[in-house]
């Protein structure tokens, strides 16, 4: 296999991008194939050996770290994690109690104000259907 990325690493840019336009024009999923694979591998827009954190020798190495990172800072400032001030913690969990006190009540609101609307209606459909006039079924087709 590393024979294989060897092979692959030692083909220029033009090639590559040739390939890629080939691929496209012969089975348009190998073109595609051969786009995601230059995107993934990292040689769509430097070079392997390009300068930068992400396309260095340690370039998987760094993505790894980063995403690590990005992990721990998101466990950091979850919403139920701490901010560090009581105080602020403190407020923060009375606001958000109570702004599900008020969601919960405008839910119930709405849900009756439905019920009205919606009983409303069938009773004026009801009514409509009361009043209308019977009308007698059409005289039957003559049989000839």
């Amino acid at each position: 296999m590393t024979g294989l990325m060897e092979r692959l690493d030692d083909i220029p840019k033009p090639a590559w991008i040739a390939l890629v336009v080939l691929g496209f024009i012969v089975f348009w999923p190998v073109g595609l194939a051969l786009l995601i694979y230059l995107k993934w591998s990292g040689r769509m827009f430097c070079s392997r050996h390009g300068y930068g954190r992400w396309y260095g020798p340690d370039g998987r190495e760094a993505r790894r770290e980063a995403r690590e990172e990005w992990r721990s800072w998101k466990r950091r400032n979850r919403w139920g994690g701490s901010s560090g001030n009581v105080a602020f913690d403190e407020y923060r969990e009375e606001t958000l109690r109570k702004l599900d006190e008020e969601q919960r009540e405008f839910r119930e609101f709405l849900d009756r104000l439905r019920a009205a609307k919606d009983r409303a209606e069938f009773d004026q459909f009801m009514n409509e259907r009361r009043n209308r006039p019977t009308t007698e079924p059409p005289p039957a087709a003559p049989a000839t």
